[in-house]
């Protein structure tokens, strides 16, 4: 559902890392819905000061400038305060993160998503909410436990003679020859059980390699399961539902660019049309 965003009364809300990433954007996006519409600019410093200033937003609407990360604390703040009904969001990509908002249909040049906050119209979207009051705006995926980077290699604090014998270390290591080394296994298989609306999709003796989970704007959850194949490809198994849970061992998450847990279990449920996002008119 579709609603044309008629306030042209804003609240630019600009996270800091917008502006040490890409200043010039930021200036731009300014300019535009300064020439556009009456605009109230705010650089909050830290996240309290974020949340202050979309408490005191009174009548203006909310735009985000910032990344995917921004986007999802405004949306989380706003979900946490049952506000989102009647405030909707519109969001100027600006950074590193930018694959949420461009999925959502946010355009991600400054120019083209700033005019699409003052010419656009607000879309309802769904929203995935777990029980912890969580909140999932695309897609979540659940990889295997082997699947997760390792933590990079740092020294203590105040210990910097620890990172110049690391470094040495790594000079004589590498000025070796090198020699063949076996293979590195691959990902191990997670044992998950995976309900959609109550019903087992898959049960803990299927290892699977993969999870995801993501809602739209159709009031239910899309889930696909890749389970681990035997020679042939395993076919993904696929279900769509309201509530989603995923419960066996313990097992993290990334959802919208974050990856949470170690969890056990984790239930999902679909908030259809739960936050209003500004896009641009098709």
């Amino acid at each position: 559902m579709t609603e044309v965003a008629t306030s042209d009364q804003l609240l630019m809300v600009i996270d800091p890392v917008a502006v040490r990433a890409d200043g010039e954007s930021v200036r731009i996006a300014k300019d535009v819905l300064s020439a556009g519409a009456t605009t109230k600019m705010c650089l909050p410093q830290g996240p309290e000061e974020f949340v202050r200033a979309l408490e005191r937003r009174g009548s203006r609407r909310p735009v985000v400038v910032g990344d995917d990360r921004a986007l999802v604390r405004a949306v989380s703040l706003l979900h946490r305060q049952r506000e989102l009904a009647g405030c909707g969001l519109s969001v100027v990509p600006v950074g590193g993160a930018l694959s949420l908002a461009r999925a959502l249909g946010v355009p991600t040049g400054a120019v083209a998503a700033a005019r699409a906050v003052l010419e656009g119209a607000e879309r309802r979207l769904d929203l995935l909410v777990d029980e912890s009051d969580g909140v999932v705006l695309g897609t979540l995926g659940i990889p295997s436990p082997a699947a997760w980077p390792a933590a990079p290699e740092t020294a203590e604090p105040g210990r910097p003679w620890l990172r110049t014998c690391q470094s040495l270390v790594r000079t004589l290591v590498h000025a070796r020859p090198p020699r063949a080394l076996p293979a590195a296994p691959g990902p191990r298989p997670s044992r998950l059980r995976v309900e959609v609306d109550g019903v087992t999709l898959v049960d803990l003796d299927q290892p699977v390699r993969a999870v995801s989970v993501s809602a739209g704007d159709s009031g239910v959850a899309d889930v696909e399961v890749r389970p681990v194949s035997v020679g042939a490809e395993a076919a993904p198994l696929m279900a769509r539902g309201r509530t989603v849970t995923v419960s066996g061992g313990s097992f993290r998450y990334r959802a919208d660019s974050i990856v949470s847990g170690p969890v056990r279990r984790r239930t999902w449920t679909v908030w259809e049309g739960a936050f209003g996002l500004t896009l641009p008119v098709a």
